[in-house]
């Protein structure tokens, strides 16, 4: 979008409460915000004014163009970009990366419904009760719960009335009631999980009296294993109801947060405070690139954290207030249904308390801290050994490549970039190979980097160094000796460009021996710090190719022509295409054919014959 679009569309910008999401060249979401008069804010990242930050001057440097999305009011659009934001993560936002998410337990809303540990909250209409601390105790408290009754744990999707022809091995084991083959009465399990709710719910005692009832049953039968069983389940139901009872007790609950920032991140600790005593705490990190200011980190930060938050006390206790407190404050308190103060205390108890997320804080960040230094000490000497070796000037960006197939199906390629020896994930970009039949590395290679230098040197012509392909390398390092780099060198001469080619040379136990550069080979030593980077690089290049290429042959195998063919499940389809490697090769087959395959007998060889002989 040019300069003279974007003014017009300035001009069609309404005068309301919304939400703005600004994209790059690629489409890709950069930056969310909220406005309260989206015309007003919108434009002024556009205007002339001197007035703003390194942040904002790199991010309106890489917009290409703009939406909205127009709200009632200023809360909904405070919880819709702070959604956007957590299910994006845009460059230029502050974004929380937190080391631990505490479970919930999820009812899930379908027929039949399931009951499952999970992590993160979806907008699905389903029940979730949570976080809890103790993961242990959740995960007791489901076996718990398929004790009491057998719930289904399979995935079928009962509204859409799927159903099987005879029930799995949990019904035989008595551990459902098959409602796959209408064994089960909807009404009856319903009722159970009625049960489950009460209790999570805090209405009902029922599933825990039961529970009681049953550790005595084993206790005077003298079957003290099921009975320590029994009590193991009575103690994680009693650990979720101690949860469930901090809503009974608010007079003392608090949630209590420091920051302290670094020169890499921002550290933030949480500690939560219940009936007078702190019973947990978590951190976060957030990568602090444009230093913004401590009331604008700690207004992201409440945003974001509480937007799935099942409780929150009457008060939170801050080091500095946010910025933007009266939007959050309104929100806070829509969401928990009572007022919620943000208090920034000066003074006594309450300050103390604060006083000590701070140094917590600052104890983590200067850990943090020192990790980071020590990883880019590594990887810079590794990068500095690189140059030396290679007689180089500077060695930024390199990337290397990767090819990964089974017996050359589905091949796919990676491209991994390092830049000053530190992965950058957001440039890695994934090839299928589409010129290439069969297991062919050499002419995989050529068509990848032939389609990446093409692009890469059209975008660096027309100045978009916006995506992983309008930056050029400075190195192109290869996973292989000559015949690896003389490919490369062949498409660099054939783009036209100018790039560095180094390949890596295995001895016979398939580990890096030396590096050949200029046609010549550099010994390296395994203890060397460019070994460790090398074998980084080379690791990474790998993974992601693999995974890359695993994700295509699963989503071969959970959708294929073999899914309409009576009696082909999910393990039968698997061994044909492991067997024949493609459909084709499969609707070629003869019956004989067919019988090689592992579990496949002559009855289920006429089948799969019949089906494509009849199909055409």
């Amino acid at each position: 979008m040019t300069k003279l679009e974007i003014k017009e569309k300035l001009k069609e910008l309404p005068n309301l409460p919304g939400v703005y999401i600004m994209r790059n060249a690629d489409d890709e979401i950069i930056y969310v915000g909220k406005a309260i008069n989206l015309k007003n804010r919108v434009s002024q990242y556009f205007d002339n004014s001197k007035n703003k930050g390194a942040k904002v001057l790199a991010m309106v440097s890489h917009i290409d163009h703009f939406e909205y999305i127009i709200v009632q009011n200023e809360v909904e659009a405070l919880v819709l970009e702070s959604n956007l934001i957590k299910k994006n993560r845009p460059k230029y936002n502050i974004v929380l990366r937190d080391d631990k998410q505490y479970p919930y337990i999820k009812i899930v809303k379908e027929k039949f419904p399931r009951i499952q540990k999970v992590r993160r909250i979806v907008n699905d209409k389903s029940d979730y009760f949570g976080p809890y601390p103790d993961a242990y105790a959740v995960n007791d408290a489901i076996e718990l719960f398929h004790l009491y009754y057998p719930f289904r744990t399979c995935n079928l999707n009962f509204d859409k009335e799927v159903r099987l022809d005879r029930p799995c091995l949990n019904y035989f084991i008595k551990k459902c009631k098959a409602p796959c083959v209408d064994r089960e009465d909807e009404g009856t399990y319903m009722d159970h999980i009625g049960d489950v709710k009460s209790f999570l719910e805090n209405k009902s005692d029922k599933i825990s009296n039961w529970v009681l009832e049953k550790m005595n049953e084993e206790s005077k039968d003298l079957n003290f294993e099921m009975a320590a069983k029994y009590r193991d389940y009575y103690r994680a139901l009693s650990t979720l109801r101690e949860r469930q009872n901090v809503s009974e007790t608010k007079e003392d609950d608090l949630d209590i947060i420091g920051l302290s920032k670094g020169v890499n991140a921002v550290i933030i600790q949480v500690f939560f405070m219940r009936s007078g005593k702190i019973v947990d705490r978590e951190h976060f990190i957030i990568k602090n690139d444009y230093l913004e200011s401590d009331a604008d980190i700690m207004a992201s930060f409440v945003k974001q954290f509480y937007l799935d938050i099942m409780y929150i006390p009457k008060e939170i206790l801050v080091q500095n207030l946010p910025s933007d407190l009266d939007s959050i404050n309104k929100f806070l308190t829509k969401k928990n249904g009572r007022k919620v103060s943000l208090i920034e205390p000066k003074l006594g108890r309450k300050r103390e308390l604060v006083d000590m997320a701070m140094r917590n804080a600052m104890d983590m960040r200067i850990k943090y801290d020192n990790r980071v230094k020590r990883k880019e000490r590594k990887k810079s000497s590794g990068i500095k050994q690189l140059t030396e070796i290679l007689k180089l000037d500077n060695i930024h960006r390199i990337e290397a490549y990767d090819i990964s197939n089974t017996s050359g199906v589905q091949s796919v390629g990676s491209m991994v970039v390092f830049e000053d020896g530190i992965p950058s994930p957001k440039e890695y970009r994934k090839f299928k190979i589409k010129s290439v039949e069969g297991p062919n590395d050499y002419a995989s290679h050529k068509e990848i980097l032939t389609r990446r230098l093409k692009r890469g040197k059209e975008e660096a012509v027309k100045g978009n160094t916006t995506t992983g392909f309008g930056y050029l390398p400075d190195l192109i390092l290869m996973d292989g000796g000559k015949g690896q780099v003389n490919i490369a060198l062949e498409v660099l001469k054939e783009v036209g460009l100018d790039i560095e080619v180094a390949g890596l040379v295995k001895d016979n136990k398939h580990t890096t021996r030396a590096i050949i550069y200029n046609n010549q080979e550099i010994p390296i030593n395994r203890r060397d710090p460019v070994y460790k980077l090398i074998y980084e690089i080379q690791e990474e290049a790998h993974r992601f190719a693999i995974n890359y290429h695993r994700k295509l042959m699963q989503d071969t195998v959970k959708t294929s022509e073999l899914d309409n063919i009576k009696g082909v499940g999910k393990k039968t389809k698997k061994n044909l295409l492991n067997h024949f490697k493609t459909i084709s090769n499969i609707k070629k087959a003869s019956v004989e054919d067919l019988m090689e395959v592992d579990l496949i007998g002559k009855k289920q060889a006429l089948e799969i014959y019949k089906y494509f002989r009849l199909k055409g």
